[in-house]
């Protein structure tokens, strides 16, 4: 398969994600599914959406070639689940990302690496926010902590839309050291 077009965007400011992987497209009946999951405890739910996920992205944790002249290959990725902030967490009552992450590693054999990136500020709910309200609303709301990051993170999350929380916590990402950054969501908003 030949490298995707990159756009004009994309050619002078690239964006720190180097792809994003969704398992579903977020419509029925993920639409009911998902906010379930999210915000009414339905943590059956979220092992469903886990296994969706572990399907649609068996084989994707194998190394892959990284850009032309680099003599190595980039190492299995480390699942690192996009954190809730502690006053959310505790409001919630759990972390819809890591509950993804947990079961999505053991069914692919990859390692979960939890509590080095951290929501260290509490923003407002992204839903109610328009898509720069969004990126203005995460600026500086992620952290690293646990030493250099791993080479090659993958971000899991539940839903992208316009894909600022996950910008923002690949930037912090790759400000820690990883060399690849990716996202694995359950489902991804269409675009347009």
């Amino acid at each position: 398969m030949g490298d995707a077009p990159v756009c004009g965007d994309c050619l002078r400011r690239p964006p720190p994600l180097d792809r994003v992987r969704a398992a579903c497209l977020y419509r029925p009946p993920l639409d009911r599914l998902l906010p379930r999951f999210k915000f009414h405890r339905d943590l059956a739910a979220g092992r469903l959406l886990a296994t969706m996920m572990a399907q649609a992205f068996a084989g994707a944790g194998t190394a892959a070639p990284t850009e032309a002249g680099d003599l190595g290959a980039v190492p299995p990725p480390v699942l690192i689940p996009v954190p809730l902030h502690p006053a959310r967490l505790r409001r919630r009552g759990y972390d819809q990302a890591l509950e993804l992450a947990r079961p999505l590693a053991r069914r692919l054999g990859l390692d979960v690496r939890d509590g080095a990136l951290r929501r260290c500020r509490d923003t407002a709910a992204q839903s109610r926010l328009d898509a720069r309200q969004r990126r203005r609303n995460l600026r500086d709301a992620f952290a690293w902590h646990g030493g250099p990051a791993p080479a090659h993170a993958v971000l899991i999350d539940d839903v992208m839309t316009t894909g600022a929380t996950l910008h923002a916590a690949a930037r912090t990402l790759r400000r820690a050291g990883a060399r690849r950054v990716e996202a694995w969501v359950c489902a991804r908003v269409p675009l347009g």
